[in-house]
């Protein structure tokens, strides 16, 4: 009998199916069984960053069942997760039970979890690949250092219970500079012109349908920018020079516009389009597309791969044309930007196209169909052809100024009969070059430009993306933690905004540390990272590189930054115990009181943030922000218990 060890029971148990009882017995390890102690710093930083590695108390069981196990088993078959942490857990676990040489064990992957895949990866095992391992080690050894030695700087000039991360940081870091954008943020005056005209022949007719818009875009020839009205005075003198004007069709342009499919989904664009279309949390995706991927459904969730396999491509191209034709088909292969990106990987793929959503509606839960649907849609598509518009573009002269008229319609929806996005048509009447036309209205319209959004879940993924920060593994994780942690919360349109101490904190370590909580830096990290992973560099270099630097410039900034009670606030409050004065201090979650006195009087008192707005129920109480224990935000009234208002919405 032959042992399978994977992470998780619902993956045994299919894999078991596939395989019989008879020659294989699949175990689940849990995940992770061996980790860095949590109250010890685990690694010898005068051995060459030697990690101490423990098994975790919920694997205890686990260790032992897997121990009697292998007694009566012929040989040791690995088959975690294709990535790097699955590689690591393949490792961890191997020496934790601590096999004796003699017992044979392979390492097998696999990209997806179908019979034909379970049993080509059996024909072609190979051993666990080190440079793997160590590129994972290496990461968590760089957090641990990272962690341990800059979070009591923190406890000690700001406040206990907080934590800096080597990720993390600077994805807190984006969001404050996004929202120091915000605040400083000037907004320009802008003005549009926009003429309403129609046919001659419609011009007594009161149907609306006849009518079209053209916008104001030149004058003497020469392209007016966005901002070039900039002024009330501005557009009303155009207004006043346009009177009188004949209206006269000086070009007409027509041509067809063949737009292609969005690639197969990766990690980040999965993440990203769940959060437009669902509003899904990165995190729930993941754990979503992970139950899809242990049943069989999808392939391997956590790529950053466009390749798909000839027998993908092969699947797409006969399911198209043998259910919609020919010509709704057309063969491509999608090259990765990323130089990072595995190509041996795949993209996220269903794992039979066949298997229709129609088909599976019935046997998936609500949110799986709905991932589902999105992930087999947008494969389906990548293999079809382009969509065809006829567009059309009527330029109109009015003495000196140029309006233009834009057209288009859908002639053939090729990819969108699988993958619908947002497209707008509308239609022009049937002109003539030098035709007349008539204005029915000319309409003056004030703008301002807008300042740059808060990140949502799917635009900080797309930065953390664009800047090399992160990982397919690690996005989910760094958005989690940043917000359990209450450097970020969500404001009432689910953006990412900065609390109060997430900001204080970044302050001090931007600061104090700005060539290592930045972009730059953490990516290049992350490419060292790669370069351990290929096996071009020893972990223990990328580690003792990092470590030494940030060594020095931590032991000079203890000595050099404030103590804590510099950010103490004096307030006007007594302390009911001792009378002495309440000053407002920071801690995890933010602010709250304190007695001056700490610690021979250790009173404190909640810190409610109250706004000057007045309850809409009691009219007496006042607006208070709160937060649920998940952190989220609501409002409610300062009258509470008496008065129950509550509102995810801040009031008006």
């Amino acid at each position: 009998m032959k042992l399978i060890i994977v992470e998780s029971p619902t993956k045994a148990k299919i894999i078991q199916n596939f395989l019989g009882n008879k020659d294989f017995d699949v175990v689940s390890s849990g995940g992770h069984i061996r980790d860095l102690p949590q109250k010890k710093l685990g690694v010898d930083i005068e051995k060459n960053f030697q990690p101490t590695y423990v098994i975790l108390p919920k694997a205890k069981k686990t260790v032992s069942l897997l121990k009697n196990k292998i007694k009566n088993s012929e040989s040791i078959i690995l088959a975690t997760d294709e990535d790097r942490e699955g590689e690591s857990i393949a490792w961890h676990i191997l020496q934790s039970i601590n096999i004796k040489p003699q017992k044979p064990h392979r390492r097998i992957v696999f990209h997806e979890i179908t019979k034909q895949a379970i049993e080509k990866a059996l024909k072609n095992p190979r051993d666990i690949d080190m440079n793997l391992v160590n590129a994972q080690q290496a990461r968590r050894i760089l957090d641990r250092l990272f962690g341990y030695k800059l979070s009591p700087l923190l406890w000690k000039k700001i406040s206990k219970g907080l934590s800096a991360g080597r990720v993390q940081s600077v994805a807190v870091r984006l969001i404050c500079e996004r929202e120091k954008e915000i605040e400083n943020f000037i907004p320009q005056e802008y003005w549009t012109i926009i003429a309403n005209l129609c046919k001659i022949e419609d011009a007594k007719s009161k149907n609306k349908n006849n009518e079209f818009e053209a916008l104001l875009i030149k004058k003497n020839k020469k392209i007016i920018p966005k901002l070039g009205i900039k002024t009330k005075k501005e557009a009303y003198k155009i207004l006043k020079d346009l009177e009188g004007a004949i209206y006269k069709v000086e070009k007409i342009e027509k041509k067809e516009i063949k737009r292609n499919p969005l690639p197969p989904f990766i990690t980040s664009t999965l993440q990203q389009t769940a959060y437009n279309k669902f509003k899904w949390s990165a995190k729930y995706t993941m754990k979503i597309a992970q139950q899809l991927y242990e049943t069989g459904y999808i392939t391997y969730h956590r790529s950053d791969s466009l390749n798909l396999s000839n027998s993908a491509l092969e699947m797409a191209k006969n399911f198209i044309i043998k259910n919609f034709g020919k010509n709704y088909y057309q063969f491509r292969k999608y090259k990765t930007k990323s130089k990072t990106a595995q190509e041996a990987h795949e993209a996220i793929r269903p794992t039979f196209a066949e298997n229709s959503p129609e088909k599976l509606k019935n046997k998936l839960e609500k949110n799986q169909f709905k991932l589902y649907d999105l992930i087999w849609r947008r494969f389906i598509a990548s293999q079809a052809s382009q969509a065809i518009f006829a567009s059309q573009i009527i330029n109109i002269s009015a003495k000196n100024y140029t309006f233009q008229a834009t057209g288009q319609t859908l002639k053939f929806d090729g990819f969108l009969k699988f993958y619908p996005i947002q497209y707008k048509e509308n239609t022009l009447p049937l002109l003539q070059k030098d035709e007349i036309l008539k204005l029915k209205k000319l309409t003056p319209a004030q703008h301002f430009t807008k300042p740059p959004s808060r990140y949502t879940e799917a635009t900080l993924i797309k930065m953390l993306e664009k800047y090399g920060i992160g990982r397919p593994s690690t996005y989910a994780p760094i958005i989690s933690t940043i917000q359990e942690r209450n450097y970020v919360e969500k404001d009432e349109n689910k953006k990412l905004q900065p609390t109060e101490i997430g900001i204080l904190t970044n302050n001090l370590l931007v600061e104090n540390f700005p060539n290592i909580i930045n972009v730059d830096f953490t990516k290049k990290i992350e490419d060292k990272l790669d370069d351990v992973a290929s096996g071009k560099i020893e972990w223990q270099k990328v580690v003792g590189d990092f470590y030494f630097p940030f060594e020095k410039i931590l032991l000079q900034k203890e000595k050099d930054l404030p103590p804590k009670s510099n950010l103490w606030q004096e307030t006007k409050e007594i302390c009911p115990k001792c009378k002495a004065p309440l000053v407002l201090k920071y801690g995890r979650f933010g602010k709250f009181y304190a007695c001056l006195n700490w610690p021979k009087c250790k009173y404190t008192k909640d810190f409610k943030e109250t706004l000057d707005l007045p309850c809409p129920k009691c009219k007496n109480g006042k607006i208070i922000k709160r937060k649920t224990k998940k952190g989220k935000i609501f409002y409610g009234c300062s009258n509470w218990p008496k008065c129950d208002f509550s509102s995810w919405k801040k009031p008006k």
